[in-house]
């Protein structure tokens, strides 16, 4: 269940990310941690951070409690969905700030 649910955090923020990158010249510039691929490497790179956050943080909670899978997994879809949204160009776009 950690695992399900802090890989679902990680697409949500990827996505988040995305979506704040596009509205916010100084996040997008933050996010630039590596020239050839622009602030693409900050978006993943910020995903995967809260993924390995998220995924030792839950395996601590939880690793010898018994844990609804069925919440998890509906939480974890949501997640998963709302992170796609976000990186889907015409929902990131419209938040795009006039650069």
């Amino acid at each position: 269940m950690a695992v399900l649910l802090s890989a679902a955090i990680g697409v949500f923020v990827s996505g988040l990310a995305t979506v704040l990158a596009s509205a916010s010249t100084a996040v997008n510039d933050a996010l630039n941690w590596w020239n050839p691929a622009g602030p693409l490497t900050g978006k993943t790179g910020v995903g995967v951070i809260a993924w390995l956050v998220t995924w030792t943080a839950a395996h601590a909670l939880w690793h010898d409690k018994e844990i609804a899978f069925k919440r998890v997994w509906i939480v974890s879809l949501i997640l998963i969905f709302l992170g796609m949204v976000m990186m889907f160009p015409p929902v990131f776009q419209t938040f795009e700030a006039h650069k």
